[in-house]
C-alpha cells in the first residue's frame, strides 16, 4: 500500500521525536502501528498521553499480532466492533516501565511486565462476580467496540493504567512473555473444560490460540491430545508443543472415531464447530473459543442434545494471566514454538501480511525496539 510504504520510509529516516512537555524528559510522540479502514494500515507518529496519576509510561518490547488486528486492517471491523475512526492497533504487549505510576501503584520503573489489557464496565449490570470478562461494557485495547476507540499499544512507547500491568518473574525472556496474553485466552477455555487431567482432548483449528491450547493441555495432564487444523505449519507447530496426533480438517471419519472427552474449537468457523460435536465423546464436552461471525450460524445442535453434550462458551480471561506468568517462568508451560516470525516496527506491514496467512505462519511478532533489539 503505498501511503504505509511512505510512511515506512519517512520512519527509517527519522526517530522519536526528543521534543520534551510536561511528559518530562520522555519523547512527547512515536510510531505506532494504526488502522484507517479496511485495507489502510500505517505506521505514523501518535502523541504519547500524558500519564494520570494511577498510569505509568512502558516502553514496548514485542507486540503479537492477534486475529483481531488482522480484522480491522483487512476489513475494517472485528466482528460487530465497527472501525469508525483511525486506531492504535494492539494489546498482546511487553515491555518495561519507564515511568512508574504517580500514585505508587502498580510497578516500579525499570520493571519488566506483561499486560492485561481488559478494562471491566462500569455500573451494576448483572454478570458473575468473579468473571469481570463478561461485564457489559468492558473495555479491551485496540478495540473499536466502543466510540471513542480504545487505542491499543502497537507503538514504541505506551501510557497504561498500573492496574493493567503485571510484573514479569526475572529470568522470563520478554519475547517468550509476549505470549502471556493469547495464552491466558487459551488457559482460560481449559479451565471452562473443567478437570482434563487422564482425559482424552481435541483442538479443532490449530493456529495461534489452538497451539496454546494444546500446550495448556499438556501442561494440564490430558492423557491424549488430538489437534486437527487444514494445513500441516499449524499441525507442525502443535506437534511441538505437546500434540500427541494431528489430522486434516477435512477428514471426518478420523474426527468422528477420536471420541473426545473435552474438545476445544478454536477456528472460529461453522465447520470446526461441526468437527468438534462430531468428535467429542456422548456426554462430553464442547468449549467454544473461536469466535464465529456475529449472525446466525448452522450447528448440529441435535447432535449435541442427543449426545448430551455440554456446550461452553470461553471468551478473553480474568486472573488466569498470572497463573500463566508463572507456568512460562517456571517452564512447566513450554510454548515458544508458537512464535515462527519476528519483525521491527519498520516491516509491520509484511509482518501482517504473514500473519494472515495461516498456513505458514503461527504468532507474528513486532519488535517495537529501536534497534529491532529487545
Amino acid at each position: 500500500m503505498t501511503s504505509v510504504e511512505q510512511t515506512q520510509a519517512e520512519l527509517s529516516q527519522t526517530e522519536l521525536s526528543g521534543s520534551e512537555s510536561a511528559l518530562d524528559g520522555l519523547p512527547v510522540s512515536g510510531p505506532a502501528v494504526v488502522a484507517h479502514a479496511a485495507g489502510d494500515l500505517r505506521i505514523e507518529e501518535v502523541p504519547l498521553k500524558a500519564p494520570a496519576a494511577d498510569e505509568a509510561v512502558v516502553e514496548i518490547a514485542y507486540g503479537g499480532i492477534c486475529g483481531s488486528d488482522l480484522h480491522y486492517w483487512m476489513h475494517g471491523a472485528a466482528g460487530e466492533s465497527i472501525l469508525k475512526d483511525p486506531m492504535v492497533l494492539g494489546h498482546e504487549i511487553v515491555g518495561t516501565v519507564v515511568r512508574a505510576a504517580a500514585d505508587g501503584s502498580g510497578p516500579a520503573a525499570g520493571i519488566p511486565v506483561a499486560v492485561h489489557p481488559a478494562t471491566p464496565g462500569p455500573g451494576a449490570a448483572r454478570y458473575p462476580e468473579d468473571r469481570p470478562n463478561l461485564s457489559p461494557g468492558c473495555t479491551y485495547l485496540g478495540s473499536a467496540a466502543r466510540h471513542p476507540h480504545t487505542d491499543g499499544a502497537f507503538s514504541r512507547y505506551a501510557t497504561l493504567p498500573a492496574r493493567m500491568l503485571r510484573e514479569l518473574p526475572a529470568g522470563l525472556p520478554l519475547r517468550t512473555a509476549a505470549l502471556v496474553e493469547p495464552a491466558s485466552v487459551a488457559w482460560h477455555a481449559v479451565a471452562r473444560a473443567g478437570e482434563v487431567a487422564g482425559k482424552t482432548a481435541m483442538v479443532i483449528g490449530s493456529g495461534p490460540i489452538g497451539a496454546l491450547v494444546v500446550a495448556v493441555l499438556k501442561r494440564a495432564g490430558a492423557a491424549k491430545i488430538t489437534a486437527v487444523d487444514m494445513h500441516d505449519k499449524p499441525l507442525q507447530i502443535a506437534r511441538a508443543v505437546g500434540a500427541d496426533e494431528v489430522l486434516k480438517g477435512d477428514d471426518a471419519e478420523a474426527i468422528a472415531a477420536v471420541e473426545a472427552d473435552v474438545v476445544i474449537e478454536s477456528s472460529g468457523s461453522h465447520f470446526g464447530l461441526a468437527s468438534a460435536i462430531k468428535g467429542a465423546v456422548r456426554g462430553g464436552k464442547v468449549v467454544m473459543v473461536g469466535l464465529l461471525p456475529s449472525g446466525p450460524q448452522p450447528v448440529l445442535i441435535s447432535l449435541a442434545i442427543t449426545r448430551e453434550l455440554e456446550l461452553l462458551g470461553s471468551f478473553r480471561f480474568n486472573d488466569e494471566i498470572d497463573d500463566v506468568i508463572a507456568a512460562l517462568a517456571d517452564g512447566s508451560l513450554q510454548a515458544d514454538a508458537v512464535v515462527t516470525h519476528e519483525y521491527p516496527l519498520d516491516h509491520a506491514l509484511e509482518a501482517f501480511d504473514v500473519a494472515k496467512n495461516s498456513a505458514q505462519s503461527g504468532k507474528v511478532l513486532l519488535n517495537f525496539t529501536p534497534a529491532g533489539q529487545a
